[in-house]
């Protein structure tokens, strides 16, 4: 278990992997396709170089051959076909040309016998037809039908008379057809074979570096991701400690405002009507003790009426903390009391409209919205100075918006204002956490006012079968 602990991975591990995995992969594609095209075109370009150097190779056979049928030419061409002075003549003068380590001219008999090999002496007078190399590819037998087309050129692997190794030759053959002679000569291009190699291991030495400068870019990208992940997590989780320490100030200075209100209310309110009926009842009972029934009546009726007060009082502070009307019988009716209650109590003109739901809204939203208007009734009522308020209430096909306006001195500017007030950031926030909108509208002047309109998602609106309490059908 304490390993399986140690390798889970943190919200910010998390966050930086997913962040790291497309770069990767995006960069590994990347360099398998620069990789593919570096060795196609590197393998274009040694394709091409191998072609030309071969090419030189050959043009350069055929000027060799060239030059030696124009030093037997004018035996060759003044002899009959059984001329053998003119043949051993023609040899002489074809062993006696040699040319830098290896090369020679070679001549076979259409037979397959050899007549010429200056440089491999152990082939003279004997018949190789039908020889092959290494890999199996026909030699004698191709110079033979090589010459008898008139010439061309064959490349197999042959031993170099220098060093006895074993290297690939192109020769160039022609034919006598007069004498059935094949006369040739090759060059070993073990060279042009040495180059394009080393071409080709520069071209992987280019593609490793290639990959090598990629993957420490991709090793410095993931670093900086990372430190940056590091370092915005770290800032994130400030801010968010911060955020939530405000939060939790707010949440306690918004309790302890509560609680003073409650405390005045009662101080204030319920307490001087207690006393007021503590009064009146040890009047009455003073005057009852005098045998004076008649004084009595007054003292009591009026403690029943301060009892009164103060049960209606209890009442409202009761609804003000917790509206039974809200679960009782949905948002619509108790937004109507409280509109009712909040124009009884200031004397501002209060209209209150709303559109049955054919689907009403889930608990959270219920509170939320009654909330908001709570709140906003109580700033238009110490701030405003208004003479009418009006709200609004109605499902739709996206959600459910609530609509309040006022014709009051609209909000002050931001030069004016001296911080965010408390009851518009609750606002805020009650309506952040049900992913809905908060919109506020305020002018000044001759069309003053302010507009407050809230939107919830459909997401909210619950179909009327999951509501189940019998006693909320009337509910919007």
């Amino acid at each position: 278990m304490p390993i399986a602990r140690s390798l889970r991975l943190s919200y910010a591990q998390k966050l930086s992997l997913i962040a790291a995995i497309p770069l990767v992969v995006a960069v590994a594609a990347i360099a398998v396709f620069v990789t593919y095209e570096a060795r196609a075109t590197a393998e274009r370009e040694i394709a091409a170089l191998e072609a030309r150097l071969i090419e030189a190779k050959r043009a350069e056979l055929r000027n060799y051959v060239t030059q030696a049928r124009n030093g037997f030419a004018h035996i060759y061409g003044r002899a009959p076909h059984d001329d053998d002075v003119a043949k051993a003549q023609v040899a002489q003068i074809l062993a006696a040309m040699i040319y830098g380590k290896d090369g020679f001219f070679f001549v076979y008999d259409y037979d397959g016998t050899n007549l010429v090999s200056p440089r491999q002496t152990e082939f003279i007078n004997r018949n190789w037809e039908g020889l092959t190399d290494s890999s199996g590819t026909p030699v004698v037998d191709e110079f033979i039908r090589l010459a008898r087309r008139g010439g061309g050129w064959h490349s197999f692997m042959w031993q170099k008379p220098s060093t006895g190794e074993e290297a690939m030759m192109i020769a160039y053959v022609v034919g006598l057809q007069d004498w059935q002679w094949a006369v040739g000569t090759g060059v070993f291009i073990d060279d042009i074979l040495a180059t394009v190699a080393n071409a080709r291991a520069e071209v992987e030495g280019r593609v490793q570096r290639t990959f090598l400068y990629i993957g420490v870019i991709v090793m410095a990208a993931l670093f900086i991701v990372f430190v940056s992940g590091m370092l915005l997590n770290i800032r994130e989780r400030r801010l968010a400690d911060a955020k939530l320490k405000d939060l939790t100030q707010r949440v306690f200075d918004a309790q302890e405002e509560e609680r003073g209100r409650v405390a005045r209310e009662l101080h204030d309110g319920i307490s001087q009507m207690l006393v007021g009926v503590r009064y009146a009842l040890d009047n009455a009972r003073r005057r009852l003790a005098r045998g004076d029934h008649a004084a009595a009546q007054a003292p009591l009726d009026k403690g029943i009426e301060h009892l009164g007060t103060a049960i209606t009082e209890v009442r409202r502070i009761s609804r003000d903390l917790r509206p039974g009307v809200l679960d009782d019988l949905g948002l619509g009716p108790a937004l109507k009391a409280l509109t009712d209650d909040f124009s009884e109590r200031t004397g501002i003109a209060t209209e209150f409209a709303t559109v049955p739901f054919r689907n009403r809204l889930d608990h959270d939203s219920k509170i939320a919205l009654y909330r908001i208007a709570q709140e906003a009734l109580t700033n238009i009522e110490r701030h405003s100075f208004a003479t009418n308020v009006s709200i609004d209430l109605r499902g739709h096909t996206k959600g459910a918006t609530m609509r309040i306006a006022d014709n009051g001195r609209g909000l002050p500017s931001r030069n004016e204002q001296s911080g965010a007030g408390l009851g518009l950031r609750n606002m805020q926030e009650r309506i952040e956490q049900l992913d809905g909108t908060l919109r506020i509208l305020s002018s000044r002047g001759a069309q003053s006012g302010t507009v407050i309109e809230v939107s919830l998602p459909l997401s909210h609106l619950l179909p009327p079968e999951e509501d189940a309490t019998p006693k909320r059908k009337a509910a919007q």
